[in-house]
């Protein structure tokens, strides 16, 4: 039987961190669920929340590492699409307060209210239903990114020129979405969400809930990006990375794969914004500030760049430490903190945390491998000798 195009690119490593993803996903929210509160293995709703948006930040990962890691696209900007698919589906959640609002209006949410809005906007119909918001978290990330990558690829804009022009998107962004007449929340943005498919958001069962389609959605992205890499779509990827005009050279249409994946890494952050937005309860222009999509960057340099499980890795890692540090007395100096880590990781591990493991595997394997083969060709070496004799 042939191997399913998801599941047959998977070697050990990939195997196990699916499985292990996957333990996460089930354990963790059972825990929460039937073990009673005190118990040394019950995890707190809180913690199921908080895991919840590392898993998150491991998908926005991969979505970045799938372009930089394997085709050279190093976007400064790749939180606007992250930022998107939250707004997406806080439009959906805010429509579904209704009338539980502040000031009572079944139609308008309370910001609209406020500001003395006497209609709801034309881009907000729609967003009652569950089905049209999850195709927005998709459609709109995705053709923002569709329409700024034909531009800029078949300008042929590349390195740190394109990077630079994505953070000066997301910036944009940023700017409009401050704005109050613009329609989403300006500086406070949407919160106090009550329900999601009819359940109570801040229930546990809910949490719950939330957390493992977290923990599905990025087996799904890891799974996608690992079928990716591995094809021979991947071998051109890595080769435009590598050596673009070489590729371009040989007959490629490199602006056309580089237009395919920085979408589809466009919706994979968009998917990972809407399972963000829920569990944190609130979605404002902060998410599009260019600091988040940098940090988001070095996520990906610290687990390492073009293993995937690094990146999801190197989120879950960074986030970690982020919530340990900032809850103490260090919380000023985090930054100072991260950046120092950027920089002891680019200097001693170039390749990462997982980069770096798989480098020195690879050695030892090697070196065992040889020295098995001069072990064996002694022992045959002596047999020779002594049937000689």
């Amino acid at each position: 039987m042939t191997p399913h195009i998801l599941t047959r690119s998977l070697d050990r490593a990939a195997t196990a961190f699916v499985l292990l993803v996957a333990a996460v996903g089930v354990l963790i929210p059972l825990s929460n669920l039937l073990l009673p509160q005190g118990s040394m293995f019950q995890v707190p709703t809180y913690l199921v929340a908080l895991w919840g948006k590392y898993v998150c930040y491991a998908i926005l990962a991969l979505s970045i590492d799938l372009i930089w890691g394997y085709c050279g696209i190093l976007s400064l900007g790749h939180g606007a699409f992250f930022a998107l698919g939250g707004y997406a589906m806080g439009m959906y959640l805010m429509r579904q307060i209704g009338s539980r609002g502040v000031y009572g209006n079944p139609i308008l949410p309370d910001f609209m209210v406020f500001l003395n809005w006497d209609k709801l906007p034309w881009y907000w119909y729609g967003f009652d239903k569950f089905a049209f918001a999850a195709l927005m978290v998709l459609v709109v990330p995705g053709l923002l990114a569709f329409c700024f990558g034909w531009l800029a690829f078949r300008s042929r804009v590349t390195g740190v020129y394109l990077s630079i022009i994505t953070q000066a998107m997301t910036y944009a962004l940023l700017l409009a979405f401050f704005r109050n007449d613009f329609g989403f929340g300006g500086n406070n943005g949407l919160t106090d969400f009550k329900d999601i498919l009819g359940f109570n958001v801040q229930a546990e069962g809910t949490r719950a809930a939330l957390f493992l389609l977290s923990c599905l959605a990025l087996i799904i992205a890891f799974l996608i990006c690992r079928a990716i890499v591995s094809s021979k779509l991947g071998k051109v990827l890595i080769a435009v990375r590598d050596a673009e005009s070489r590729t371009r050279f040989l007959g490629y249409r490199v602006e056309s794969y580089k237009l395919f994946v920085f979408t589809l890494s466009a919706c994979m952050a968009g998917v990972a914004g809407a399972l963000y937005v829920p569990q944190v309860g609130i979605i404002n222009p902060s998410e599009f500030a260019p600091a988040n999509s940098i940090e988001a960057v070095i996520w990906v340099a610290v687990g390492g760049r073009g293993t995937l499980i690094g990146a999801a890795l190197g989120a879950v890692v960074v986030n970690y430490a982020k919530t340990f540090f900032t809850s103490g007395p260090l919380a000023p100096y985090w930054l100072f903190m991260l950046g120092a880590l950027f920089i002891l990781v680019t200097l001693l591990l170039p390749k990462g945390i997982v980069g770096t493991f798989n480098s020195w595997w690879e050695s030892r394997r090697t070196t065992g491998i040889a020295a098995d083969e001069a072990s064996a060709a002694r022992e045959d070496g002596i047999s020779a000798a002594k049937m000689a004799e």
